[in-house]
C-alpha cells in the first residue's frame, strides 16, 4: 500500500516542479531588458489608423448583415464585446452606435487622432447581385459613409467588389462621398486580383486617386476563406496600372508555390514603387515574428503603413506578455494602458516601429482625399 501511495505523489511532484521549471524560464526570460527590432525612435503627433473596421447586424436599417454561419461561430460574441457593444444595445440603439463607440475610444487616444473606416462588399453571384450564402458579412459603403460623416475623427474607407455589374459607378460615388481607400478582402469576397476583366476599375481607380488596402495572405477571422486569392503576386495587374496597393499584414503566415508570403511580397516590392505594406495585426499571438520581420526585411523599407485591424487589437489575441522582446516594465506599462489604440501604438514603438511607419498613413491618404 505504501508503494501504490508513493508513486502517485512523486510523480505528481515531477510534474509540478517541471511546470514549476518552465514559468521560471519565461519568467526569467520576460525580464530581460528591451530588445527591440531596430532603434526606437520617438512617437509623433496626430497618426492615423488606416486599418479600422467596423461592423452590425442590421439594426436601425443600417444594412449590415451577418450569416447565420459566423453568428453561431465562437468568433461573433469576440467581435462584439471587442466593438465595446452588445447584441442587445445595437437592437436598442442600431449599429451607427459601433461607430460611436469607436469614435468616442478613439477620440480619447493620446497618439491616434484619426482612423479610416472600413466598409466590407461582400460575395457577387453570376447576376450581379449579393451573394449571402457564400458571404459572411456586409458593411454597406452608405452605412460607413454616414457614420464618418457624423464623426470629424473618422475616415471613409470604401470596399466596392469589382464583379459588380455598376462597380465603377459605386466607386465614384464612394469617392464623391469621401472615400479615402477601397478596401478588399479577397480571400472572402471571392476576387481574383489579377483578372484582367477588373482592368476598367483598376483604371477609374487610378484616375479617382483612391488607393488598393487588399488583405493579403492566411484569413482567420471568418469561417471560411480561399487563402490563394491572397496571395500578393495577384496583385501585379492593379500595380503595374499605377494602383498605389498596401498589402495588407505583409502576407504573413502564408506560402504560395513553396514560397513565404512576405518573401513574394518582397520580390513585388523591388518591382513596384506604388506597393506598399501595412503592419495591422503583425502583434497578435497567431503571427509570430511577423512584426520583426516587417521592420528588418530592406525591401520594406520605407515602405511601412500604420494600421492597427481594428478591433483585433481589443482582443486576446494581442497582448504585451507575449513579446519576449519588451522589458518587464514596458510590458507592464502598456498592459495598463487602457485605450487599445494608445496600446497598440505604445507595443510597436517599444519594439522600433520607426517614425515615419507611424505617420506614412496620415501623408497617404491626405493626398487621397
Amino acid at each position: 500500500m505504501k508503494e501504490i501511495k508513493t508513486k502517485p505523489a512523486s510523480a505528481a511532484r515531477r510534474r509540478k516542479l517541471f511546470l514549476a521549471g518552465i514559468l521560471a524560464v519565461i519568467f526569467g526570460w520576460s525580464c530581460l531588458p528591451a530588445r527591440p527590432f531596430r532603434p526606437v525612435e520617438p512617437i509623433p503627433e496626430n497618426i492615423v489608423d488606416m486599418h479600422c473596421h467596423i461592423a452590425g447586424i442590421g439594426a436601425g436599417g443600417s444594412g449590415c448583415w451577418v450569416s447565420p454561419r459566423l453568428r453561431n461561430n465562437f468568433r461573433f460574441k469576440i467581435y462584439l464585446h471587442s466593438f465595446g457593444v452588445s447584441e442587445t444595445e445595437l437592437l436598442a440603439h442600431g449599429d451607427s452606435l459601433v461607430g460611436d463607440r469607436i469614435s468616442e475610444s478613439l477620440a480619447q487616444s493620446k497618439y491616434v487622432s484619426k482612423a479610416v473606416l472600413l466598409a466590407l462588399d461582400g460575395v457577387i453571384d453570376a447576376n450581379g447581385n449579393l451573394d449571402t450564402n457564400r458571404s459572411e458579412v456586409y458593411v454597406p459603403n452608405e452605412f460607413v459613409a454616414d457614420v464618418c460623416a457624423r464623426h470629424t475623427n473618422l475616415w471613409f474607407g470604401c470596399s466596392v467588389n469589382p464583379y459588380r455589374p455598376d462597380a465603377i459607378e459605386r466607386l465614384v460615388w464612394a469617392k464623391n462621398h469621401g472615400a479615402v481607400l477601397v478596401k478588399w478582402i479577397p480571400p472572402v469576397m471571392a476576387i481574383n486580383p489579377d483578372d484582367p476583366k477588373l482592368i476598367p476599375f483598376y483604371k477609374k481607380m487610378v484616375e479617382l486617386n483612391l488607393p488598393l488596402l487588399s488583405h493579403t495572405g492566411e484569413e482567420h477571422s471568418f469561417s471560411t476563406a480561399a487563402d490563394k486569392l491572397g496571395n500578393p503576386e495577384k496583385l501585379r495587374l492593379p500595380l503595374s496600372l499605377g494602383v498605389t496597393v498596401v498589402a495588407a499584414h505583409i502576407a504573413s503566415s502564408a506560402k504560395y508555390d513553396g514560397e513565404r508570403g512576405p518573401d513574394r511580397l518582397a520580390k513585388l516590392m523591388r518591382e513596384f514603387p506604388n506597393l506598399y505594406t501595412d503592419i495591422s495585426a503583425l502583434t497578435q499571438i497567431n503571427k509570430p515574428g511577423s512584426l520583426k520581420e516587417a521592420l528588418t526585411k530592406p525591401e520594406f523599407f520605407g515602405r511601412l503603413v500604420y494600421g492597427t485591424d481594428f478591433p483585433l487589437i481589443n482582443t486576446a489575441l494581442v497582448s504585451p506578455w507575449y513579446s519576449f522582446h519588451l522589458s518587464l516594465r514596458q510590458k507592464w506599462q502598456i498592459w495598463r494602458t487602457k485605450n487599445p489604440w494608445d496600446r497598440d501604438v505604445l507595443m510597436k514603438h517599444d519594439l522600433g516601429v520607426p517614425t515615419k511607419t507611424f505617420t506614412r498613413s496620415a501623408q497617404m491618404f491626405a493626398k487621397a482625399n
